[in-house]
């Protein structure tokens, strides 16, 4: 499902308040069947991957691709337990998988803006969540990491059937798999539903508030 609105529309705050680490004013949150409550957060977390529109984690900190990648297993396994060889295994398969395995001793300092996003995503993959929420994944990107990245994210829908959350402002951007949307503007549902009912040329403008119209690529399909 794509999440699109223009900048300020709500989109980063609905997929915080998603993952359970936003302040709800008011209503329910309810994931995987389960309204979110203190008592029960921590365990609907782990069944969530999230990958922010830039890594989280410091540059300056002496760590490698492969220690973050690693990081994703802590939510199924406990913060104070160390990985096991099961753990590594499933690490070392999504760094195949997201095609950075040749980057695994790099440190993460190092790395490109597209290699960043990548390793972002394997850290999230490898928690193997049951949703995966993308914060404009391909956000300042160049084509061909817009492409690589793309075509792992349609992978992880197809083979994995997990529910993807697919943010974005760009609308070319948009997977070739996404068949529904939400259309946010100023933090309220303006349309839900499929992609092109959604995302009509009229809504689009009436949002933007500039005539806009979806031209979808075929990258990453």
């Amino acid at each position: 499902m794509a999440v699109v609105g223009p900048n300020g529309a709500g989109k980063t705050t609905l997929l915080t308040l998603i993952n359970g680490l936003g302040r709800l004013q008011h209503g329910a949150v309810t994931i995987l069947g389960e309204r979110i409550t203190w008592r029960n957060i921590n365990s609907i977390r782990s069944n969530i991957g999230y990958v922010p529109q830039h890594l989280s984690i410091d540059p300056r900190m002496p760590v490698s691709v492969y220690d973050v990648v690693v990081l994703g297993r802590y939510p199924r396994i406990g913060l104070f337990r160390n990985p096991a060889a099961e753990d590594h295994r499933i690490a070392r398969a999504i760094c195949e998988r997201v095609g950075i395995s040749d980057l695994m001793s790099k440190p993460v300092g190092h790395l490109s803006g597209g290699e960043s996003q990548k390793v972002s995503l394997a850290r999230a993959l490898a928690q193997q969540p049951h949703i995966l929420l993308l914060d404009e994944p391909t956000a300042n990107l160049d084509m061909r990491a817009r492409k690589e990245i793309m075509d792992v994210i349609e992978d992880v829908y197809r083979k994995d059937a997990i529910t993807v959350l697919f943010v974005t402002h760009v609308l070319s951007h948009l997977p070739g798999v996404c068949s529904d949307a939400v259309l946010l503007k100023h933090g309220r549902i303006v349309a839900q539903g499929s992609v092109s009912r959604v995302l009509s040329k009229e809504r689009l403008s009436d949002v933007y508030e500039y005539p806009a119209e979806m031209a979808r690529t075929t990258e990453g399909a």
